[in-house]
């Protein structure tokens, strides 16, 4: 659960699918307790564990069902599935395909190679293995055993939204190319180009072509072909459909339109983009560097931090460290941030401003964070504005508010 289903469905998920274990554990069945239940153990507002509920739903490890009162609260029952054992999380495809885009290759590997054990070698032996009749007599009375399918005829696994592919329209493509389409288009293949087209968000005409390309000369489909297909089709969309962290972005209700600070501003516009539209927007609108998208990525993975709360953070190291994203020293304050459980906008730029001492001195003790000259550090014109109004004092903060104007006309011109 922890190196494989929780980079996909995020710590407070995992949490909440131990909780309900634990739960089921120690109350009888019948036993209904309220969604506060849940709050109080898992430290977190029941929006944020319906999200994770939600997360857990598609991944395939819960079912919830709900029954409507008229005169009470309504009933949930939550049905828990068991997670997949290594080599058939592994042999899965769409679960092992997020599982790489979250942690990167190598990581991948490493788990693969440890996690799924290579079958031993039986080279040399014989097998003396004792068969049933040697050891039971035969039994034949009685009707034979049945094999049944369970109950509810549902599969386990990650739940793929219903007629996701046309196959009647890809069955016909494939014939007006001159394919045998009834050997491509088998039962694990049709799963797989299911599991792939909701995994990379492809359109009919991409999905079709990225079949087309993997058909080998035998007239088969070629897996891996198609998954690298797949994902070069996902490589040439906007760079804002490119990566899944990267882009997520939180919802903000609207509001009627009131007067609000230039920190106010900066912040709501933080819970508005992504972190790959704020590196780029601090680089001058240019392409952000593969190697920033990947140290925020790896970091958004491991401390689960929300798109909002990181950008808080990028902007406020960018700005620190003349506009250098250092791996180690974001790592270090994003850790504490999720040891703090920060999980929106201003709390984050609160405790950025509470602890600025502490992050300084964690820059000092890194040589490479070291400010060279006497030029004056350049610290996010917010946190300033936080400071002045903490110490309650009508003293102008020394701050020059011309790089946070122009940020926010920059910001805001992107968002039209």
């Amino acid at each position: 659960m922890t190196h494989l289903y929780q980079p996909i469905v995020g710590r407070l998920g995992i949490a909440l699918y131990q909780m309900l274990v634990s739960e089921y554990e120690i109350n009888d069945s019948d036993h209904v307790q309220s969604h506060h239940t849940l709050m109080s153990y898992l430290s977190a507002p029941l929006d944020q564990i319906y999200e994770a509920r939600k997360h857990l739903e598609a991944i395939g490890l819960l079912r919830t069902y709900q029954k409507s009162k008229v005169d009470t609260h309504d009933e949930y029952v939550y049905v828990l599935y068991p997670p997949f054992s290594p080599a058939e999380f592994f042999r899965d495809d769409m679960l092992s395909l997020l599982l790489y885009h979250e942690i990167g290759k190598e990581k991948y590997e490493q788990l693969k190679e440890r996690l799924v054990k290579s079958p031993i070698s039986l080279e040399g032996y014989e097998e003396v293995t004792s068969n049933f009749d040697e050891v039971y007599h035969a039994v034949t009375n009685g009707p034979a055993p049945v094999h049944t399918e369970p109950s509810d005829g549902k599969q386990e696994g990650p739940v793929l939204q219903e007629n996701r592919v046309d196959f009647d329209w890809l069955n016909q493509a494939l014939k007006d190319k001159m394919y045998m389409s009834e050997k491509i288009l088998t039962g694990s293949n049709k799963r797989l180009i299911a599991q792939l087209a909701t995994l990379y968000n492809l359109t009919s005409i991409e999905l079709e072509k990225a079949v087309t390309w993997a058909i080998d000369e035998n007239n088969e489909l070629v897996v891996e072909e198609l998954k690298t297909a797949c994902h070069d089709f996902m490589k040439e969309k906007p760079a804002a459909k490119q990566d899944f962290k990267l882009d997520l972005r939180e919802k903000v209700q609207s509001s009627e339109q009131t007067a609000k600070t230039k920190r106010d501003q900066l912040a709501e516009r933080f819970e508005q983009i992504s972190p790959r539209e704020l590196l780029e927007d601090l680089s001058r609108g240019n392409r952000a560097a593969d190697q920033d998208l990947k140290v925020v990525r790896d970091i958004m993975t491991e401390q689960g931090l929300a798109p909002g709360v990181m950008n808080v953070l990028i902007h406020y190291v960018m700005l620190r460290t003349d506009k250098k994203l250092s791996k180690p020293y974001v790592e270090k304050i994003a850790s504490h941030w999720a040891r703090k459980n920060v999980q929106t906008v201003h709390q984050a730029m609160s405790l950025a401003t509470a602890e600025h001492q502490k992050y300084q001195q964690w820059g000092q003790q890194q040589k490479s964070y070291q400010r060279k000259g006497s030029k004056e550090e350049v610290i996010p014109d917010w946190f300033y504005k936080q400071k002045k109004r903490n110490e309650q004092t009508t003293e102008e903060a020394a701050v020059d508010t011309n790089e946070l104007a122009e940020q926010l006309k920059q910001l805001t011109e992107r968002g039209r």
